[in-house]
């Protein structure tokens, strides 16, 4: 980094384009508790979500990138029911 890009840096405001990711709506499946959390990164969102039963939890993130938020929210609800059918508690 250059000496003007840090002092560039001291003031300009942070980038309010967070790319923490969202929490939407959970769904229950197979006793199993399925929230999407896609983030926001360049190009589009990439899946992300928690698949929950009980006190375990599983962080399920994808390199799969879909242009809107609601669509990669789909998306991992989908895989994450696929998992649940062929893993089930193994997820864990």
């Amino acid at each position: 980094m250059s000496l003007f890009s840090s002092i560039k840096s001291m003031f300009t405001p942070a980038e309010s384009n967070s790319k923490e990711p969202e929490a939407l709506p959970s769904e229950e499946y197979q006793g199993f508790t399925i929230t999407p959390a896609p983030i926001r990164e360049d190009g589009g969102y990439r899946v992300n979500g928690l698949i929950t039963k009980g006190e375990q939890s599983h962080r399920f993130i994808r390199a799969d990138m879909l242009p809107s938020s609601e669509s990669c929210a789909a998306e991992m609800v989908r895989k994450a029911k696929q998992m649940i059918d062929q893993q089930g508690d193994g997820i864990f």
